[in-house]
């Protein structure tokens, strides 16, 4: 149990390498075991000081939507009232009619840093997950346009189902990264369409602010989302989503109206 020594995720992110050693330590000492279809997994970060987001990062989706890739990453915000894990709902406020999916690979941050140089990013990078960037199309792209206002409502960030640390992945700009509804393909894309690739973005992001310990950065969607379809495909209750990146797993979320 590890969380009889850290109190958090975010506190066992912070202590860095001597952590990742305990736990490494505990879990091969460990003769209490449990078979995965008896536990609930839970989105493995609650309470990141940041959520940043980067819009527009795909050149295969800027295509889809008939934009093209900014000079400079286009970045907005989440909170962490935002996030849930694996097997949790979706919740469709009814201020919404166009809520649409969008996989994303998540950049775990690990170590603090500002003015982050490309070539040290890595370094403050302690791994990925799999995201979900729900996203009410008719508040972030109607009216005044407002991307956070269509981007933050509670329930909008699935992640999960683990956080894998980096050198368990050979190259994550070169990973399948895919979106199923209802059991049919939405997304299929590759990590490699990345037009600002992590390095990049740790770089360009901590010169705009102090990255810390268990800060995500949401990395940009591929092609196939809902808006961009002929005719539009948008979320509705009783819906299932199953978003997943090669190396880093998959996790599904149900889809519910919410109860006023």
């Amino acid at each position: 149990d590890l969380s009889s020594t850290w109190s958090s995720m975010r506190s066992f992110i912070t202590e860095g390498e001597p952590a990742l050693e305990a736990a490494s330590k505990m879990v091969k000492e460990a003769t209490d075991t449990h078979a995965l279809a008896d536990v609930v997994i839970k989105a493995p970060i609650y309470d990141p000081e940041k959520i940043v987001c980067i819009g527009l990062n795909y050149k295969d989706h800027a295509a889809e939507s008939g934009m093209t890739i900014p000079e400079t990453p286009v970045f907005f915000a989440k909170y962490p009232p935002s996030i849930i894990g694996p097997n949790e709902t979706i919740i469709l406020p009814p201020e919404s009619k166009e809520v649409d999916y969008e996989v994303e690979m998540v950049i775990v941050i690990g170590k603090k840093g500002r003015r982050i140089k490309k070539e040290d990013a890595m370094n403050h990078v302690l791994g990925y997950t799999v995201g979900h960037d729900v996203s009410a199309r008719d508040l972030q792209l109607g009216g005044a346009k407002q991307w956070v206002k269509g981007k933050c409502w509670e329930t909008f960030a699935p992640i999960g189902p683990a956080i894998v640390t980096k050198d368990l992945i050979p190259d994550i700009h070169k990973c399948r990264i895919w979106c199923s509804l209802n059991g049919k393909m939405m997304q299929d894309s590759n990590t490699d369409q990345l037009a600002f690739n992590v390095p990049e973005l740790v770089s360009y992001l901590s010169g705009v602010m102090t990255l810390t310990p268990g800060d995500l950065i949401f990395t940009g969607t591929p092609p196939g989302v809902g808006f961009a379809r002929k005719p539009p495909v948008f979320l509705k209750e009783g819906d299932s989503v199953t978003v997943g990146i090669e190396g880093l797993g998959e996790l599904t979320n149900n889809v519910k109206d919410e109860q006023l």
